[in-house]
């Protein structure tokens, strides 16, 4: 592999003229070389003096690291006597649980594949996942089981309150349902010894489809591995981090059911998101690490319920899934100077590694997602003449390592669309690379503006308009318009109180931005749609605006 000593790379940028790649400027992964090995396996294995693994916000229940290992073990003894074999997809329908990480790891102990999906889902986009992945088993709670009636799977319910035992409920038409509790009680020396390939499928998570329609991620015991000794680091062992965000998600899988389980760190579960929750948790738990998504960093900085909770104990929040402003981050760090906000970059595709920012003196650089993940090479890509850029030029980014995707399941022609035949990613990112090596994510391609040829990323109009005082939230979106093409329009949620108007709105974009940048449209609405992650569903107010035509 291509260092960046090599006489060729640019040691600030990480850039090479030869090949016009960009590589990354940390130290690389020591990655594990035996053929057979499995996530759970790796993890289990790694050195550290982590004593307490999960606690449940809401009861206090604590998991200890032998707990955590234990119960894998007896899971997948229940697991392999119900007759899951490797192969095997088994959908997960929950919200966040200390029961989460153990079932999917128990899952992939015995060669399993995860596939997890929103709890927000209706019943027949859940229905349409288990078909479309061919899951022969579901684990739910007893409140979502009326979402699995369609899919006529055998179901194992999931406590809803740690540590009590689980009444069985109406199976909702499956063929047979079973308690965790009666599967964790299996005897963990009959747990099978599976040979699984660091190749073998893991997870099959289905993107968000914020732009279409969502497919099915295919993503190795590599990738998960790759993505797991990244979090190997230093700043990551022994501390107490606070899972808000959820776990069926790549970001909250990766970090909280899969990567941190390497560093001896203490997982604090909210079970559901609520912002005075949060804030009472990091008090008592003396929560250390926060990571979330921005719309929960917005909120953070724009109520002032903070102000009643002790946060000194929080030294470092890690904002990633979705894009953060410039603007936003120094008005977070105005006020909370004492708390270094860092940021990250990945894709259900990449397990969600990419980029990122990993100290505070990184952290200076607002904006940037940060610099490549350890391992990774990126280029940026015109997306009209298909030419690698140097730096501080747009284009799409692509990225290559081994935290990247097999493929799309049953979707060759995506996943052909997706990756090339030297394994780069295509992300759909609309990005640049400055001097120094840090990524600057600008939009998504799709979700450009078109506006008499010119091109206006709606996240620069979002990031200026969250600066007005009397803004709480904000999408911007294409509308259709004869002369120009497109028009950028904005929907508006107000601050309570405000009586902010569709002029004053318009006058206050126009004079801080180019003529062609100008928000030629506004909507007020109550709440902007966005995913689990805190990204806007810009298709779903481009219908609504359709409507209006």
């Amino acid at each position: 592999m291509t260092s960046i000593m090599d006489f060729h790379v640019d040691p600030s940028s990480g850039y090479c003229n030869s090949d016009c790649i960009y590589y990354s400027k940390r130290k690389p992964l020591n990655l594990p070389q035996e053929e057979f090995l499995n996530l759970p396996a790796f993890l289990s294995r790694q050195p550290h003096t982590g004593k307490i693994a999960f606690i449940d916000s809401g009861t206090g229940y604590k998991i200890s690291y032998p707990q955590v290992w234990h119960s894998v073990r007896s899971l997948a003894a229940g697991l392999a006597e119900m007759g899951i074999k490797k192969g095997d997809v088994i959908l997960l329908l929950s919200p966040n649980s200390v029961y989460f990480p153990i079932i999917c790891m128990a899952i992939m102990s015995v060669g399993g594949i995860v596939t997890t999906t929103n709890p927000l889902n209706t019943a027949a986009e859940i229905t349409k996942q288990a078909r479309d992945s061919s899951a022969v088993l579901a684990f739910v709670t007893s409140e979502l089981v009326n979402k699995l009636a369609d899919a006529k799977l055998p179901l194992v319910l999931i406590p809803t309150m740690p540590g009590f035992s689980q009444a069985t409920t109406n199976n909702g038409g499956a063929s047979a349902t079973r308690s965790l509790k009666d599967l964790m009680a299996t005897d963990p020396a009959k747990a099978p010894n599976v040979r699984i390939k660091q190749d073998d499928t893991a997870t099959l998570l289905y993107s968000s489809g914020t732009t279409g329609l969502s497919k099915g991620v295919i993503s190795t015991h590599r990738n998960l591995i790759s993505m797991a000794c990244v979090f190997m680091k230093p700043s990551s062992y022994n501390n107490c981090f606070l899972c808000t965000v959820p776990m069926f998600h790549i970001y909250g899988l990766a970090a909280f059911a899969c990567g941190l389980l390497a560093t001896g760190s203490t997982i604090v579960v909210l079970s559901k998101f609520e912002l005075g929750e949060m804030l009472a948790a990091i008090e008592k738990y003396r929560v250390t690490y926060l990571p979330l998504v921005p719309p929960i960093l917005l909120a953070l900085t724009k109520t002032e319920i903070a102000r009643k909770y002790d946060l000194k104990s929080l030294h470092s929040v890690l904002s990633g899934g979705a894009p953060l402003s410039k603007e936003l981050t120094e008005e977070f760090i105005s006020r909370f100077p004492s708390i270094t906000i860092m940021q990250g970059y990945g894709l259900t595709e990449t397990t969600a590694i990419g980029a990122s920012t990993d100290s505070q003196d990184e952290s200076r650089h607002y904006g940037t997602a940060g610099m490549l993940a350890p391992s990774t090479d990126a280029k940026i890509v015109d997306p009209d003449s298909g030419l690698a850029l140097p730096p501080n030029q747009m284009g799409e980014l692509w990225l290559r390592g081994p935290t990247i995707m097999k493929g799309y399941f049953s979707n060759p022609e995506a996943t052909t669309s997706a990756l090339d035949e030297n394994g780069w990613l295509r992300t759909g990112d609309l990005c640049y690379i400055d001097n120094e090596g840090y990524v600057f994510v600008v939009d998504r391609l799709k979700e450009l503006i078109k506006y008499k040829g010119y091109q206006v990323a709606p996240a620069e109009l979002e990031a200026l308009l969250l600066s007005h005082p009397e803004i709480a939230d904000v999408a911007v979106i294409p509308f259709p318009d004869k002369e120009a093409g497109q028009v950028p329009m904005a929907y508006i949620v107000r601050k309570q109180g405000s009586t902010l108007s569709e002029a004053t709105v318009v006058d206050f974009v126009a004079k801080q931005v180019a003529p062609y940048k100008k928000v030629r449209r506004v909507a007020f609405v109550s709440g902007i749609p966005k995913t689990a992650a805190g990204k806007i569903l810009r298709k779903d107010l481009i219908k609504v605006s359709a409507s209006r035509l």
